[in-house]
């Protein structure tokens, strides 16, 4: 893993944006992306630059059960408003959170991953070491499903919402299975509260109490970090 301290998301996000850029610049099409705070000084900085994304994708990691795409608590909506809308792509993929039949759209989103590659995947981490909604537990092998989100996520998910009992339950993800096949990952982690999580994911055992801990079996991992965040790495 490589480590990259930063002094803040802006700072962050232009770390990300010179290795969007690089991968771009040498042939990169596919682009795996994600929601939540950490990633939108990335999304600024890309909407602000003079990249191109015609003839790219995007696929997303993850998109909440029960909201529909025009929900402005979907992350369908969060895209939209924080990046397509001003920086589109050819094709966008995210998981459909009003699938008649979970089953069917789990399978549906693995052949979308499987038939578009993801080049460069951006992650966020959950404060118990989640990717995507890939709570502890999970399998490192599973592929794309249907998860019942942790209470301490949904807690971490209230500030977006008007009342915490407005926070969906559960969530279509990609799972890490997935998340592994990406050739270069490329993770955020600002503040306090994600030391811990950041401490395992780079420095413990490998270990589903930890999902980002599976990140030490992929070979090309950047890690974006504050001081804050990486306060409890011992290097």
């Amino acid at each position: 893993m490589k480590i990259i301290k930063v002094k803040d998301q802006v700072e962050g996000g232009q770390k990300s944006f010179e290795i969007f850029k690089e991968g771009l610049a040498n042939n990169a099409k596919v682009f795996g992306l994600a929601t939540g705070s950490s990633p939108i000084k990335f999304y600024e900085t890309l909407v602000a630059s003079d990249l191109d994304f015609t003839g790219c994708t995007s696929v997303n990691l993850d998109e909440y059960v029960g909201l529909s795409a025009d929900d402005d608590q979907s992350y369908h909506y969060f895209m939209k408003k924080n990046l397509f809308d001003k920086k589109p792509f050819t094709k966008s993929y995210l998981p459909n959170g009003l699938a008649s039949d979970i089953s069917a759209e789990l399978k549906r989103y693995d052949q979308v991953i499987a038939d578009n590659p993801v080049d460069i995947q951006i992650l966020g981490i959950g404060q118990n070491g989640h990717i995507g909604f890939n709570e502890p537990g999970a399998a490192f092998d599973s592929n794309t499903q249907e998860v019942q989100l942790t209470e301490s996520t949904i807690k971490a998910n209230a500030r977006f919402f008007e009342n915490e009992a407005d926070v969906p339950t559960k969530a279509i993800s990609m799972g890490i299975g997935s998340i592994l096949k990406a050739k270069k990952i490329v993770l955020f982690a600002y503040g306090k509260s994600k030391a811990e999580a950041i401490k395992g994911t780079v420095e413990g055992p490998q270990t589903t109490d930890v999902p980002a801990s599976a990140l030490q079996l992929h070979d090309d991992v950047t890690i974006i970090v504050d001081e804050a965040a990486a306060s409890l790495l011992s290097k």
